[in-house]
């Protein structure tokens, strides 16, 4: 059976406290609009911070990588798209690529880890059971 490919598209607007001195977005806002877009992900698919939490996980980011191609100024529109990674391992992975709204030219792609750790801050090294479920309800 194939894997379902899940993924989720959010916009968000490019404001002038995201820019700096020259008029382009910082580079450590994207990590910020990479959040959003994992936020937005999470909404979708049922899967957001608070439903690992209230099922008595985090999980925080482990790796983060960011390759920048282009860039926003103020007054853009951007394109989060954030792919789900399908993995046997007890981690969330996504990829995700950055558009410019007004001629989609890719900004940025990027991928992150991020591990599960119980409340006690313990990693676990086994898939809880909660994220298997969700895994099998969609297919990944």
């Amino acid at each position: 059976m194939e894997k379902k490919i899940l993924s989720e598209k959010t916009e968000i607007d490019i404001h002038f406290y995201d820019v700096d001195s020259v008029n382009i977005v910082w580079h450590g806002n994207y990590l910020k609009y990479l959040e959003n877009g994992r936020e937005a992900f999470g909404k979708k698919y049922g899967i957001g911070y608070m439903d690992i939490y209230n099922s008595g996980y985090v999980t925080p980011i482990v790796d983060l990588h960011v390759r920048y191609k282009g860039m926003l100024v103020y007054e853009d529109t951007a394109i989060i798209e954030t792919r789900y990674v399908p993995t046997k391992s007890s981690k969330l992975i996504f990829e995700y690529t950055i558009y410019k709204k007004s001629d989609m030219s890719v900004i940025a792609e990027a991928e992150s880890i991020q591990m599960f750790l119980n409340r006690s801050g313990e990693i676990e090294y086994y898939t809880p059971d909660f994220y298997q479920e969700w895994k099998d309800r969609w297919q990944v």
